[in-house]
């Protein structure tokens, strides 16, 4: 067994902060590449939620550096939430690029805020830093974290705030903050007369991020352009692994700078996307048992990646296709030299009913390849589907919204627990639409992007749309495979001679296999709390919405010939 020695060390800053970190190495004369992770909850933890052990990865040939951010652990300073990450990262580059006991070549991995450093280091393209490993990050910090189509990501963004503000009075020996702050992650302050902007965190962190992102409601805002990666790495080149979840909350950021960098990259850009929440990275998730190939392969995959860039080693790396997702449903890793592009459309019909029986909703199947260029689908649907549903032509289903019952959120990549789960109970409730396929005629392979379109009308000038697929079995269980959720403020109210609008609502990616004889369903409502915040229907943004002053909404949703509300689908 390779002895592995543990030591304590510490840097300055350019303006004189000490910052603390662990290393790892092997017992060796040998000098060693550098794994650099920098993260905010402890160095001790070291992302160990996900990954392995550092001492693990030091046995396999590395120097190993866990860092604790400013402000965090034992690190002097004040904490900022990425603020100094830029300035930081690059003095930490050249402080262990100089270790005595390494090969002065360095990369990088981590998830989540780790992710986030890598890529606020990168920006420098420091000679040193040979390869990254980003998971789970943000590309744009607004439209990939904290918000998702201009709806703040309540949940997400309020339990990641208390554990901050927890961990900062713990470091104070605020013990009387730390008790409520530890009990309000547990039980979510989401009852407050300003539901969104808790009493608690008014109170215990005043100067936490979460009030500058709710309180910066536009994506043009300068906080998130001197923050976003999208805006900060420029035309750097450096080779990436991109690493992700279908149920995290924060694919939509590893997918956008995995296109980005792919696009316009001459190093390697690899992306691997599981079937994982944001933690944990195992075989099962929600209620769902992906089986023996789902288990978390990141450790040996790093390794390989950081053997070629770092150790120059032939590891047939680069000789592989450079996108490995796995598919949930057949439950095996499936490889592509790029994103499927092929679209299947579904058209929803009703007679009307489609909040009160799931048979009355429907999806009707049309396959894209059988278009002509020159017809819209709109006249498509027309000439192609009119016979079929001709019946159910020009049909309206109606949801109630009722801020005193929200409809919950199950599962999915935006609340705990995430993933799949059984929800044919909850789309028995009134105010969720269902549209369900005929049992499919054969597989069905979904792939990639997922945009829901529907034709509405709202009595309020604002309503959020929530969009739910679920794979139907014949038992009549449906779980939900993936989501999408847009907010839509300052619409004007409807009038009897308004002409419903569309709204294309996008939907996490995802790849799925629905199993020959099962079906495809879609359930719509105007609410999934608390992932977001309930909609009061008065315009009003969430920092300025208070529990009293919410209003009823009544959508309408229309399908038909006319108005052709669909499902388009990225398949292979």
């Amino acid at each position: 067994m390779v002895k592995v020695i543990q030591q304590t060390a510490s840097m300055q800053t350019r303006d004189g902060i000490r910052l603390d970190a662990d290393i790892y190495r092997p017992d060796t004369t040998e000098k060693l590449p550098i794994l650099l992770m920098r993260q905010p909850y402890g160095r001790a933890i070291a992302s160990t939620v996900v990954y392995a052990h550092p001492r693990w990865y030091a046995v396999q040939g590395y120097i190993v550096v866990i860092q604790d951010v400013r402000g965090r652990g034992t690190s002097e300073g004040k904490f900022d939430l990425f603020t100094y990450e830029v300035a930081d990262g690059l003095d930490t580059i050249n402080w262990v690029s100089q270790l005595p006991e390494s090969t002065g070549e360095v990369g990088m991995y981590g998830f989540s805020y780790q992710g986030m450093t890598q890529l606020y280091t990168a920006v420098h393209q420091h000679q040193a830093l040979k390869a990254i490993a980003p998971a789970m990050v943000a590309y744009d910090l607004y439209s990939d974290w904290a918000y998702e189509n201009s709806a703040f990501c309540l949940y997400a963004n309020l339990a990641w705030a208390i554990q901050l503000a927890g961990e900062t009075a713990r470091l104070q020996g605020n013990e009387a903050a730390y008790l409520r702050l530890y009990n309000a992650a547990r039980n979510l302050p989401l009852n407050d007369p300003l539901p969104a902007n808790p009493e608690i965190m008014r109170e215990l962190a005043p100067d936490s991020f979460y009030h500058k992102w709710l309180n910066n409601p536009e994506p043009t805002a300068e906080y998130w352009q001197k923050r976003s990666p999208k805006y900060l790495l420029g035309n750097i080149d450096i080779p990436m692994l991109h690493v992700g979840g279908w149920f995290d909350p924060y694919l939509r950021g590893t997918l956008n700078l995995y296109r980005a960098m792919a696009a316009r990259s001459k190093q390697a850009q690899h992306l691997l996307v599981g079937a994982w929440a944001h933690l944990p990275w195992g075989r099962k998730l929600g209620t769902v048992d992906y089986g023996i190939e789902a288990q978390n392969p990141i450790d040996e995959i790093q390794i390989r990646w950081f053997d070629h860039f770092l150790k120059g080693k032939d590891t047939g790396l680069l000789n592989e296709p450079p996108i490995c997702l796995f598919e949930m449903g057949s439950n095996q890793w499936r490889e592509f030299d790029l994103f499927p592009n092929r679209t299947q459309i579904y058209y929803l019909a009703s007679d009307g009913l489609a909040s009160i029986r799931e048979d009355s909703g429907m999806l009707w199947e049309y396959d894209q390849e059988e278009e002509i260029e020159s017809i819209s689908s709109k006249n498509l649907l027309a000439t192609d589907l009119t016979q079929e549903i001709a019946e159910f032509e020009h049909n309206s289903d109606i949801i109630v919204h009722d801020p005193w019952r929200p409809v919950s959120a199950l599962g999915g990549h935006a609340t705990y627990p995430g993933g799949s789960f059984d929800r044919s109970a909850l789309d028995c409730r009134s105010d969720i639409l269902t549209y369900t396929s005929a049992p499919l005629a054969s597989a069905l392979h979904i792939t990639g992007e997922i945009t829901v379109e529907v034709y509405c009308t709202a009595d309020r000038p604002s309503f959020d749309l929530c969009a739910v697929l679920s794979e139907v079995h014949p038992d009549g269980k449906a779980f939900n495979f993936t989501q999408g959720y847009i907010r839509l403020p300052f619409v004007k109210q409807s009038g009897q001679e308004q002409n419903p609008t569309s709204v294309k609502i996008p939907l996490q990616a995802t790849c799925m296999y629905i199993t020959e004889g099962n079906s495809l369903r879609l359930s719509l409502s105007a609410a999934y709390f608390p992932a977001y915040p309930v909609n009061a229907g008065t315009g009003k943004l969430p920092n300025e919405t208070r529990l009293i002053e919410m209003e009823i909404i009544t959508l309408s949703i229309h399908s038909g010939a006319d108005y052709p509300s669909q499902i388009q689908l990225g398949v292979t």
